[in-house]
């Protein structure tokens, strides 16, 4: 019979998990610790313990020294999704959807902002900062880590905020909306030109694998070059593509010339910086009036359960 899985290497530290009698003839207890030396016939680990003596024993009668001690102080952790259905304060359909550029086989992605009870925190187990689910294409941000990714000028974050889609809304929620203009600044230049890239690179990557790009990903970086423009030239994002909508699903459908695409590609880019140039937002978001709010809302939720 020989080891199931992946074989410890000779030299591991581990723990026993059950008592094992030993090489002396008594009992090695539960806990003692050792180092794999070998391996039986029979499938069992050799283990050397620390004191001399020798014991064998199956895989799932042995942990690793580093989990083992893990497993001793380990506390019961917070539900991700129990947090997500009792305590979301805002929820928003995003993607194409709330672009305005939905098919018929469009997915219908769900983001959201939940805000774990303030005793939560005082735990060894803290609550998680992001959950996928429990529901299907669902995904969700603790207020705090929602936060900081927004005032970092994330455009996915931003995003849920100004879309035109909501599907949930708390109190704390409208509260969240309405601080949304503190989180906007000059810094979505820059975070927006990131994504623009990424998705440019996608599109040398198709040319050089495909000799012509992926038409959806041509589609993407005009949206974000739209939004940026709007964005950068009259400080609010517009999430809805409006009137750009028909040109996009026909670039989506490949049915336009590349060099007309690459020509309005290029053009948006020089918007852009014109925007930026004579743009209303400010440098840096209003981190003092956004901190403000999350500790009010900590206060608050402190007789959460």
């Amino acid at each position: 019979m020989s080891v199931e899985g992946p074989q410890l290497p000779v030299g591991t530290q581990v723990v026993l998990r059950v008592a094992r009698p030993d090489s002396d003839g008594g009992t090695a207890q539960r806990g003692a610790t050792g180092r794999v030396s070998g391996v039986t016939p029979d499938g069992r680990y050799l283990v050397h313990l620390v004191d001399g003596r020798d014991a064998t024993a199956g895989r799932d009668q042995l942990s690793l020294r580093t989990a083992y001690q893990d497993e001793a102080v380990a506390v019961a952790q917070v539900d991700g999704d129990e947090l997500v259905r009792d305590h979301t304060v805002y929820a928003a359909v995003v993607g194409s959807r709330a672009f305005g550029l939905a098919t018929d086989s469009s997915d219908t992605d769900t983001r959201g902002v939940y805000v774990a009870p303030t005793a939560a925190f005082w735990s060894l187990a803290k609550p998680p900062m992001h959950v996928d689910g429990p529901d299907p294409e669902w995904f969700s941000w603790e207020v705090e880590r929602f936060c900081e990714l927004a005032l970092k000028a994330n455009p996915n974050l931003l995003e849920v905020l100004h879309s035109p889609l909501v599907v949930r809304q708390t109190p704390l929620g409208e509260e969240l909306v309405e601080l949304r203009q503190a989180f906007l600044s000059q810094l979505a230049y820059q975070t927006y030109s990131g994504y623009v890239l990424s998705q440019f690179k996608k599109l040398e990557a198709d040319f050089r694998r495909d000799g012509a790009p992926k038409w959806k990903h041509v589609m993407h970086l005009l949206r974000l070059l739209l939004a940026a423009r709007t964005l950068l030239a009259e400080g609010k994002l517009i999430v809805d593509v409006g009137g750009d909508r028909e040109r996009l699903l026909a670039i989506k459908r490949g049915e336009c010339r590349w060099p007309d695409v690459e020509r309005w590609r290029l053009s948006l880019h020089e918007e852009l910086d014109r925007a930026l140039a004579k743009t209303v937002l400010p440098a840096t978001p209003d981190v003092g009036r956004v901190d403000a709010w999350l500790r009010s809302v900590r206060k608050r939720s402190i007789g959460d359960a």
